[in-house]
């Protein structure tokens, strides 16, 4: 894949850049959020820092998610919950607070690249919603419902198995990859953005286990 890193620090972006080559990916450098507003379309995904050169990386990234749907890493020195939730409603599809791993790191990259993959044609209908994983998109009455990747990925999964409960660990290996605890907030943030965009549908919680997609309208 080819990984634009969006980074103020030369030595962090050097040595990002340098683990993702040895992966396997090719890699271009940005150290401002114009040259990423640019530069995205090349790119297969995004390793986004929130301190640009020329702006903060959360409005970088409000400004890209007008443009595009491209996968984004959050890649950042601040680790409070305000800015977790910002980035993750603004649409990153995933939240690492540095120092990484970069066993880690080539994890949650595998897992968010894998939503925009489109599979085997699937047409869902629920709740007067109709998912349609080969095109990727949500529609209700023919007009598309502004999903992140995330937050389609979420719909679809909770959709294949609408009317019976799915567990929680099981929404997040499928949704991001085997081994993602169960206590992440960055599903939280997630599935409450899919509630609100998708205020038709009643995904019912229940305690302790997962999460149910009823099937009436």
């Amino acid at each position: 894949m080819r990984i634009l890193v969006a980074e103020d620090d030369p030595s962090v972006s050097a040595a990002l850049a340098a683990a993702l080559t040895r992966a396997g990916h090719r890699c271009d450098r940005v150290a401002r959020g114009a040259d990423l507003l640019e530069q995205y379309a090349a790119a297969d995904a995004v390793m986004l820092d929130l301190g640009l050169e020329d702006m903060d990386g959360l409005e970088a990234l409000r400004r890209l998610r007008e443009l595009s749907p491209v996968p984004v890493i959050v890649v950042t020195a601040r680790g409070d919950e305000r800015s977790t939730v910002q980035a993750l409603r603004l649409g990153a599809d995933d939240y690492l607070v540095k120092p990484v791993r970069l066993h880690e790191l080539l994890a949650r990259l595998g897992a968010v690249t894998r939503r925009y993959v489109r599979s085997a044609p699937e047409r869902i209908e629920v709740g007067g919603i109709v998912v349609d994983a080969a095109a990727h998109r949500a529609t209700r009455d023919g007009t598309e419902i502004p999903l992140t990747p995330t937050e389609f990925a979420l719909l679809t999964e909770l959709a294949r198995d609408a009317g019976t409960v799915v567990e929680r660990q099981s929404l997040l290996d499928r949704v991001w990859g085997d081994g993602y605890v169960s206590t992440s907030r960055a599903f939280d943030v997630h599935l409450a953005q899919l509630r609100q965009k998708l205020p038709m549908l009643t995904i019912t919680t229940i305690r302790g286990i997962g999460f149910r997609l009823e099937t009436g309208s």
